[in-house]
């Protein structure tokens, strides 16, 4: 009979990739996101994160089943069935909203620290890119998954602000349940169609499928007997329940954490007048006054702790996304001098999204438009996974099933239509 004790270890390390990247969905970008959705529509919005829940669980279960199954990458197994120009694209598009999200998370998290113990900016941010880079070059595979899984506490930072103001749970549930019981003054309906495809691709996010089809593959070449006994129905029926199991943990978990940051955000700022957020740092200056100096302090080291999460995740991401694409060797599991084009990718994005992170730029227009892309690149990025999913040749009898097929076309069609009502809106 095992302990409790002994329970709780293996339920944690039956958490990994699915944890991480639920996780990592929560970076500064998003809390700036999710903040500004709380602070302009109060809890009108929350809808979209009911929504997205089990779609989100979805179509991370199908990621993460394609890397197990195939042994690749989502862009080595995109590279099979698309020309050559598309996966070309559609890494293209990622890679570019990646680096937007990276300037955003590492601007945001040295803003963080300056607020809450002054100094210069710019070190801050230089700091966070170097540390960044180092901690994906010269950590192992174990060591980084392992401090990856440390942070994903910070985000219970939110949950702690949640419990230190006082929330109209009744109000938060009737206007999350009939979002048109209330609607800005002075909005327009492709404002309102703009935040829902952001919140939406903010999300879902393509980083999340390639980055936790990685990782599945990552942990399989752990394991030298895994290629062997994939095919065993016992072998099989074990980790595909693991991979259910992790995901299902990481997606709620990543999804509640939004919801608090919304109902937070729309308690706080929105009940005082302040509808325009354009940073997760500003979210966090403007708890202070109205929630006191524990909330403010709290919010503002969720932002560091989610941002040295997320960082490695966007810039990793990408890098498997054109190493896989071209057939370079990759993975974290890899020295330099193994991989070295997959951390050049690593150390290029986080370069250049430090860089940008240091310039005076619209911060909330440059997360909004990053989350529109992601919302747009999803669409195609979704239906190539479902073909992947549902192909005999590649999957072999681990095909996805006809319930898990319903979800993932179901999440791709709330996406797609998502943006096509922002596009007509727009005219």
């Amino acid at each position: 009979m095992k302990t409790p004790k002994e329970k709780a270890n293996g339920f944690a390390q039956r958490l990994g990739p699915g944890l991480i990247t639920g996780a990592a969905d929560d970076d500064p970008s998003g809390i700036a996101t999710y903040s500004q959705a709380g602070s302009q529509f109060r809890f009108g919005l929350a809808w979209t994160l009911l929504l997205t829940t089990p779609l989100m669980i979805g179509i991370q279960m199908l990621s993460a089943r394609i890397g197990w199954v195939t042994g690749e990458g989502l862009g080595a197994n995109i590279a099979k069935i698309c020309p050559r120009w598309i996966t070309f694209v559609l890494v293209t598009l990622l890679v570019a909203a990646n680096t937007i999200n990276i300037a955003a998370d590492i601007g945001a998290m040295g803003e963080a620290v300056r607020l809450l113990a002054g100094g210069p900016l710019v070190l801050y941010v230089l700091g966070f890119g170097a540390l960044s880079i180092v901690a994906q070059v010269y950590f192992s595979y174990e060591r980084t998954v392992r401090i990856l899984k440390w942070l994903t506490l910070a985000l219970f930072s939110y949950v702690a602000v949640i419990l230190s103001v006082a929330v109209p749970w009744k109000q938060a549930i009737h206007e999350a349940l009939m979002p048109w019981a209330y609607f800005p003054k002075g909005v327009t309906m492709n404002e309102y169609a703009s935040m829902v495809v952001a919140v939406l691709g903010t999300t879902i996010s393509p980083y999340l499928f390639f980055w936790q089809a990685s990782q599945e593959v990552e942990d399989n070449n752990r394991r030298p007997e895994a290629a062997g006994l994939r095919s065993h129905p016992a072998y099989a029926a074990e980790h595909l329940s693991r991979i259910k199991l992790d995901t299902y943990v990481g997606m709620i978990f990543s999804n509640v954490i939004a919801i608090c940051i919304v109902v937070a955000t729309a308690v706080t700022l929105n009940e005082h007048g302040i509808t325009n957020i354009q940073t997760s740092a500003q979210a966090a200056e403007a708890l202070r006054p109205v929630a006191g100096d524990f909330a403010f302090a709290v919010f503002a080291l969720g932002i560091v702790g989610t941002g040295m999460l997320a960082v490695p995740v966007l810039a990793g991401s990408a890098a498997y996304a054109v190493s896989e694409a071209f057939g370079w060797k990759s993975g974290l599991s890899h020295g330099f001098h193994e991989a070295r084009g997959f951390y050049l990718i690593i150390i290029a994005a986080t370069v250049l999204g430090t860089a940008m992170g240091l310039l005076a730029v619209d911060p909330m227009k440059a997360l909004v438009w990053s989350a529109i892309v992601n919302g747009v690149i999803s669409v195609p990025i979704m239906v190539v996974m479902l073909w992947i999913g549902q192909s005999k040749r590649i999957m072999g009898a681990l095909t996805i099933s006809r319930r898990h097929r319903f979800f993932g076309w179901a999440a791709t069609a709330v996406m797609a239509v998502a943006v096509a009502f922002m596009l007509v809106t727009s005219f």
